[in-house]
């Protein structure tokens, strides 16, 4: 969301979730709706496809306001217009000024096919039925949760996807340093996974409510700043696996989980370490989620701010550019670093379809030239890219054509409204650019799974299987590939690991400690482990740095005899090309080919704490 003024707002009470009925299934789209599809959503490398495995292309806007937008003075969508208290702010703007249906209408006319639609964890628990809404009397006494249901139930029942956006914790604007700026700031991490679960389980019958975004514009506070992959309590890539797989296990296995990157690190000033990593981390740490097929990742980029500058105008304001300062391939190489490459670089552990799931800029009265050729340029990216988007905001007010010039659809009290699109507003081309061009149609072929294992500070088994078995090795920390995947790589030290593949479900799993099977000794002077015939190592666990056991999985159809040795114990041994990339930074790593599965891994032996992965037994098959 745009950065405002940070400002006092009104903490809410949290109490118990609102205990109503979830919305029902969505029903076959009305006359007006957007082109029908069918849901649940998936991904397919780096694309988006619905259920009959045809792309799916995110063309959304953010309609806000359920997040709250108060900031203790009125409106800041318009200035002008003060609403009667912050629970106004805990519904989707617009509501009090235009009939749902209308809304809807003009989200039809603007191209989209889906909404990104923000809540704040205090609505959740919010029993307070909201103000009336003078446009919509038939919500009067609902709460707001209830109102967000009926939205939902309005949007899908029209044929739009819809993604629940977690934006705010406490309802207000976002996004200074307000309480909000983590996931656990203003809440326990337990209390955030716990909302998402009840959001999930909620919608589930729903197959038009398609994804889980998990949390906005994670950033620093004014004294720490999360981190992606130290496994503390500021760690958002622990955080963001953790619950996306709370979601797909414990509520609703069909919902995309959208992971936002990291959007601000460090004191905005200039001689201190400061920069916005967004989606960089990925390439080297990614997730594997439970349900392989559910990861999106997204980041969001407006003109005010840079690379290394956070949009500040006052205090903490830096001499580093700005995006809108950019020259054209400045821009889209630094699009391309921060975001776009982990959909355009294919066969990686980090693939993935990438969605800017927000994006914007003033449109009516903005004399702002960088502003507005920026705003060209991106568009340009992200048809180049043939990205998936959300814009900031679709909604907002007017008084006399003035107001929230950001917002691509604007009414006044009176209830009319004012678009993008109606000759007035010079983002008019831009936008129709945008929303129709040309890009992937149709079926997408299933791709190669690459999925990474981290045992760096935990467990990290992402079979649902496995997850159902007993400890197959007590005291260990064990790494899993998830089902259907067999084991590619492994890292000599720290337990990371790499998987691929698309087989069958395994016939029955053997946790293997010693050299029971070995059949040959493929690794001279060095203890192995080996699986038995027709199985492949799906997982294994460390004690500390040390191996302590393979995973084995029974295949449904018989495997190949013989193979070969692959030494990593002196640098990496990988294939050519780098498939399924990075996985082990600055590490010594072996990796199987690509028509091959590991059978076997050998370690020194000599005392328990030297016991480190120096080789993989490579079998085809």
């Amino acid at each position: 969301m745009r950065s405002g003024p940070v400002a006092l707002a009104v903490l809410l009470t949290a109490g118990t979730a609102v205990a109503t009925a979830p919305a029902t299934a969505a029903p076959a789209p009305d006359q007006a709706a957007v082109a029908d599809w069918t849901g649940p959503l998936s991904t397919r490398g780096r694309y988006i496809v619905d259920a009959n495995g045809n792309r799916f292309k995110l063309k959304a806007g953010n309609w806000h306001g359920a997040s709250g937008t108060w900031n203790g003075s009125g409106d800041v969508d318009d200035p002008a217009n003060h609403h009667a208290g912050e629970l106004a702010h805990q519904t989707p703007l617009g509501l009090d000024r235009a009939p749902l249906e209308r809304i809807i209408d003009g989200f039809a006319e603007l191209g989209l096919n889906s909404v990104r639609l923000p809540f704040s964890n205090a609505m959740v628990h919010d029993p307070r039925p909201v103000p009336d809404l003078p446009a919509n009397p038939d919500l009067r006494g609902l709460t707001p949760l209830q109102v967000y249901d009926r939205v939902v139930e309005r949007l899908t029942a029209r044929g739009f996807a819809v993604v629940l956006n977690n934006h705010t914790t406490t309802s207000r604007w976002c996004c200074g340093v307000d309480g909000n700026e983590r996931w656990n700031t203003a809440q326990t991490e337990r209390q955030w996974q716990d909302d998402w679960v009840f959001m999930a389980r909620r919608y589930a019958a729903n197959k038009r409510v398609v994804g889980a975004d998990l949390y906005n514009e994670v950033r620093r506070n004014v004294t720490d700043d999360p981190n992606w992959g130290w496994g503390d309590d500021h760690d958002w890539q622990r955080a963001s696996q953790q619950a996306g797989d709370r979601i797909l296990t414990e509520a609703n296995p069909d919902l995309l989980v959208v992971v936002e990157g990291i959007n601000w690190t460090g004191l905005p000033v200039d001689g201190f370490p400061h920069g916005r990593p967004t989606l960089e981390p990925v390439r080297t740490l990614s997730h594997t989620l439970v349900t392989s097929g559910k990861l999106v990742y997204s980041a969001h980029f407006y003109g005010y701010t840079g690379p290394n500058h956070s949009g500040a105008t006052g205090i903490g304001e830096t001499s580093d550019p700005r995006y809108q300062d950019l020259t054209p391939q400045q821009l889209r190489d630094v699009v391309h670093r921060q975001a776009l490459y982990v959909s355009a670089e294919t066969g990686k552990h980090f693939t993935a379809p990438v969605w800017i799931s927000e994006f914007g800029v003033g449109g009516r009265g903005n004399g702002d030239a960088r502003a507005r050729d920026w705003f060209e340029r991106f568009v340009d990216i992200l048809v180049e890219a043939d990205a998936d988007f959300a814009y900031w905001p679709v909604v907002g007010h007017h008084a006399n054509g003035v107001g929230d010039g950001w917002s691509l659809l604007a009414w006044d009290a009176a209830g009319n409204r004012i678009g993008v699109d109606d000759g007035a507003d010079w983002r008019g081309p831009a936008w129709r650019r945008l929303v129709g061009a040309a890009g992937r149609t149709g079926q997408v072929p299933q791709a190669e799974r690459w999925s990474m294992l981290n045992l760096d500070h935990a467990d990290f088994q992402a079979s649902r299987a496995v997850r159902a078995m007993p400890d197959w090795n007590p005291g260990a920390r064990k790494g899993v590939c998830p089902d259907g995947q067999r084991l590619a790589g492994l890292a000599d030290v720290g337990g990371r690991g790499l998987c691929t593949g698309s087989a069958a479900a395994p016939q029955g799993y053997v946790t293997v400690r010693d050299e029971s099977y070995v059949d040959t000794d493929w690794a001279t002077g060095y203890t192995k482990v080996q699986c038995p015939r027709d199985h492949y190592v799906v997982g294994y666990s460390v004690n500390g740095a040390a191996f302590s056991a393979a995973l084995c999985a029974r295949s449904a159809v018989p495997l190949g005899s013989g193979g070969r040795t692959v030494w990593f114990d002196r640098g990496d041994n990988r294939p050519a090309g780098d498939p399924g990339g990075e996985f082990a930074p600055n590490r010594y790593k072996g990796q199987c080919a690509a028509n091959e599965h590991v059978a076997g891994i050998a370690y020194t032996g000599r005392i328990f704490s030297d016991r480190s992965p120096d080789a993989l037994y490579c079998r085809a098959g």
